[in-house]
């Protein structure tokens, strides 16, 4: 009998406390419960893992090689259990070739399509291409000078991996002598064996003639070889000019002589040399010289206005000497005020002066210098390929068109705009019947990604430019799309980025899952996702060594009525973030952006004001990153610490002088390796350090602080260089990590280990939690102060030393935040946060809400980019983007305190805020006092 269920016993995994829990199959799960309680343990840990490794070690030993093996879980048993499929935000691979339309295969669709019924067109003169004959060849051929040596060649491979053996034997039964292979002349019988693990180009030389009047016929005659052995094509080798020319007889412009030889889907796609652009091999972008990095305007350059040059030598200002006389100017001026010609002609050069671009790219692209590279790249940042202007693409497949459309032109549409086009084309006769399939699929998965809330993106869109939300709900469309039943799907925080407005679009697709046959377990604090599942699993009661508890499980009715459980009191009502009573109004100025165009915005302008608590809201895809993160914070950046990232484009920004500095605090790892953890990144291990080498017998023994320092040679155990770990090689079984045998984990030496305080070592301290660490070190001042912002932030759980790749992207950035408030500032600081409450419960937002009002306290200016409800009413001032995603976003919708924000009659955030405010909802007059 098959069970209704997927029952987990005894999972120890992490904080876990040896619970069984059952999971009904088939429906629609959220797991629940403060930060650090155990949810990911539970979900991707064990539920995930195991069925994971039950998988991969059906496999064969050969194939478990390559896809490695999964550790067994610390769990007695699971029964019932399902395949599994994980989606997690940050797991889909980040490169710079990754993009949404290749992430979910609509670009495979789409590239098949143009190359079947797409129409061909010259990229030089414009005009429709069609077959050329072979009469056609043959007069362009005529036209070359007399005398020309040139090679008739047939092109039978081009760009692929084999040995070809029976390939040569066949040309040899046919009667030809000699071939070309990869641009080397062979007899037949002398071509040497190929590596059939490399790609290949073999043509048959066909024949070998001197342009002259009477060769037509026999000129004639040996194309016609040519292409009837290569399906339409034919190389003419140019013998003196060392160059190919391609003629086929399918596409080839007779005006221009623009020739197209095969049009596969390989010419579309720009991860192929056969469609990618030469110049930026299809990347779309290429390092070039931004002249806001080289030059310093108020200086002349003699003074070292060029950065690069600095002051120029004897040779250079010989070359300048020169340059000033040719155009009657003196280079004695501040670079900023010479005539913006004599600039152009600095920086990039004319027949006489290479120019600072030229002579820095020579010099990148000649030197073998790995410092003088890294040296001239300070000077340069990515911008869009000047070939191919972005598209990634070579000009043959940029001038294959579908009803006007070119598939860079396709792509760069929402998606949306793309359902529509495909929707409404129209095509006729056999290109109908070709297309009907493909154009069906491409519009299916299209009608999957608009369904799940991402309308707005295009399908040119960069990967590892989407948010985790984003990027998890593009990977949901996809499962959505593949139909598969009885399978479990795991999600982490599908709503991470998404408008309140846009939640029933996810949980409709959620739910189809489910109803397709299959369970969707979803790890969330979001209060609609909670209140539309089947079945809450609630853990705690707290994180850390006080969660790892099953607090109740049910239907969302059942949590809201258990008293235990904090996540219920908050679904009940009971308890609650407050409104304020008092809002915050302008008292600093404001920091104006003005004509901020990046991606979707409309040259817009945009106050902030300063010494606020700002939320920067809006739909999702209404240009909120574009202004922060891509345009304010880039441009902020380079005014004050010369970032090299290129910010998006504006007019200007005013106010600067009334910030002294910019914070961007992320969710990125606070480090790359289990070196790092939060003790260290916080600076919290050196005021622990220097204690322990105070202690009586630290003195004694002359230990200093460095001897307690698990990075440094002396306290630390060099059996394992203070890793703690010893990493083994398991071959076709993973590595495993055991601990070290000499200093049994610990990251010390013995003599080290011997200084205690209060019956504890160094290497206990470590493994203390932050809040049995406060208890520990109550008595000390300095220790306390920083554990007390750990704690602050609400990360009393997690211990001191535990590596930082063992954070989640939300505790990452609350260890930032604990670290900012552990500096003493000027009060004109500027922080700016992107959906800060990813990962946190309703008690954790409350935390975390206390922790940036006493940075605005101290004078400074925060400002959050954020969906979530809580946050949005907890503001000062609210900025709100819109009206909708995409080309139908990029204004600003209204601002003001969140009472006015919310009486705006259209805006989808003042339809949120009417709802939590409500009517009986206070309506403070802004005072300007701090809370």
């Amino acid at each position: 009998m098959v069970s209704d269920k997927i029952i987990i016993r005894g999972a120890r995994v992490h904080n876990l406390k040896n619970i069984t829990v059952e999971v009904p199959k088939n429906k629609f799960i959220v797991i629940t419960g403060l930060s650090g309680s155990g949810k990911s343990s539970l979900a991707f840990d064990t539920l995930y893992a195991e069925a994971q490794r039950r998988y991969v070690e059906s496999l064969s030993s050969y194939a478990r090689h390559f896809l490695g093996v999964m550790q067994k879980p610390d769990v007695d048993a699971i029964e019932g259990l399902t395949p599994a499929i994980a989606i997690q935000p940050r797991t889909i691979a980040k490169n710079p070739r990754s993009i949404v339309g290749t992430v979910t295969e609509i670009y495979d669709y789409m590239r098949v399509l143009f190359a079947r019924v797409g129409t061909p067109y010259c990229y030089k003169c414009g005009r429709e291409i069609s077959s050329q004959t072979i009469d056609q060849i043959v007069d362009k051929l005529l036209e070359l000078p007399m005398g020309t040596k040139f090679m008739v060649l047939s092109p039978l491979v081009r760009g692929k991996k084999g040995e070809y053996r029976d390939l040569f034997d066949k040309i040899s039964r046919k009667g030809f002598i000699r071939v070309r292979v990869d641009g080397t002349i062979y007899e037949l019988d002398m071509v040497p064996t190929l590596d059939k693990n490399k790609k290949h180009n073999i043509e048959i030389v066909v024949d070998r003639l001197i342009i002259k009047p009477d060769i037509r016929s026999r000129l004639a005659d040996s194309i016609e070889i040519a292409v009837n052995e290569s399906n339409g094509l034919v190389i003419i080798h140019l013998v003196d000019q060392k160059r190919d020319l391609l003629f086929g007889t399918k596409f080839s412009c007779p005006y221009c002589g623009v020739t197209y030889g095969e049009i596969e889907p390989r010419l579309f796609s720009f991860n192929s040399p056969f469609g990618a652009c030469q110049v930026c091999k299809g990347l779309g972008t290429t390092l070039d010289i931004d002249p806001d990095l080289v030059v310093n305007p108020d200086l002349n350059i003699y003074e070292g206005a060029i950065r690069p040059w600095g002051p120029p030598g004897k040779w250079l200002r010989w070359h300048l000497h020169s340059l000033s006389q040719r155009y009657g100017v003196d280079l004695h001026k501040p670079f900023g005020k010479l005539p913006e010609k004599i600039q152009k002609v600095i920086l990039y050069g004319d027949e006489f002066f290479e120019g600072v671009r030229g002579n820095l790219l020579r010099r990148y692209h000649e030197t073998e210098s790995d410092w003088i590279r890294e040296e001239i790249e300070r000077y340069m940042v990515f911008k869009p390929c000047p070939a191919c202007n972005g598209t990634r693409l070579r000009p043959e497949a940029l001038s294959i068109k579908i009803a006007g459309k070119n598939i860079a032109e396709i792509t760069d549409m929402s998606l949306d705009k793309a359902y529509e086009f495909f929707d409404t084309l129209k095509l006729e006769g056999v290109k109908a019947k070709i297309a009907q399939g493909l154009i069906k699929e491409i519009k299916r998965r299209l009608k999957f990604l608009i369904d799940v809330g991402l309308s707005y993106l295009t399908l040119s869109r960069r990967i590892d430019t989407l948010s985790g939300g984003e990027e998890e709900r593009v990977r949901l469309a996809t499962q959505i799309g593949s139909g598969l039943v009885g399978v479990l799907y795991v999600l982490d925080e599908p709503s991470i980025g998404l408008h309140p407005r846009d939640n029933h679009r996810l949980l409709n697709a959620l739910k189809n899952l489910r109803d397709m046959g299959n369970t969707v377990v979803v790890v969330e604090h979001d209060r609609d996702t909670i209140m539309s599942a089947d079945w809450v699993i609630d853990l705690g009661p707290g994180a850390g060594e006080q969660g790892g508890r099953v607090v109740v499980t049910g239907t969302p009715t059942d949590i809201m009525k258990c008293k235990e459980s904090l996540t219920g009191q908050y679904l009940a009502g009971i308890k609650e973030i407050p409104i304020p009573t008092k809002r915050r109004r302008p008292y600093k100025g404001w920091l104006i952006i003005k004509g901020a165009r990046h991606n979707n915005l409309k040259n817009i302008t945009v106050k902030i004001p300063l010494g606020l608590f700002t939320v920067i809201t809006g739909v999702s895809g209404s240009g909120k990153s574009s202004l922060i993160n891509d345009t304010l914070y880039k441009a902020l950046a380079r005014h004050f610490y010369n970032s090299r990232d290129v910010p998006g484009e504006y007019d200007e920004i005013i106010g600067l002088d009334k910030i002294d500095k910019v914070i961007n605090i992320d969710q990125s790892p606070i480090g790359r390796t289990p070196r790092s953890n939060p003790a260290t990144y916080t600076s919290a291990f050196t005021p622990i350090r220097q204690f322990f080498a105070e202690l009586k017998e630290s003195r004694k023994r002359g230990y200093t602080q460095s001897r307690f320092s698990f990075n440094l040679p002396g306290g630390r155990c060099e059996a394992c260089r203070g890793e703690g770990l010893i990493r083994v090689e398991m071959h076709f079984l993973p590595d495993i990590f055991i601990p070290c045998e000499v200093c049994k984990g610990t990251r010390y030496n013995r003599e080290t280990l011997e200084v205690k305080y209060k019956g504890k070592n160094i290497a206990d301290v470590l493994n203390m939690s932050v809040d049995e660490a406060y208890e520990f070190f109550k008595d000390i001042p300095a220790i306390k102060r920083k554990l007390q912002l750990l704690k602050d932030v609400g990360l009393g759980y997690i211990k001191l030393g535990q590596p930082a790749t063992t954070l989640s992207g939300g505790e990452a950035q609350r260890v930032k935040l604990a670290r900012e408030l552990s500096k003493i500032g000027t009060g004109n600081t500027l922080y700016l946060l992107d959906e800060p409450t990813t990962g946190l419960h309703f008690e954790d937002v409350l935390l975390l809400l206390k922790v940036l009002d006493r940075l605005v306290n101290r004078g400074n200016t925060v400002v959050v980019i954020e969906h979530n409800p809580e946050v949005v009413k907890y503001a000062d001032w609210i900025i709100d983007l819109g009206p909708e995603g995409g080309d139908e976003g990029g204004e600003v919708v209204v601002a003001g305190p969140p009472e006015e924000v919310a009486k705006h009659p259209t805006s989808h955030t003042a339809a949120v805020l009417r709802r939590i405010l409500g009517i009986e909802a206070s309506h403070p007059q802004p005072v300007a006092v701090k809370r």
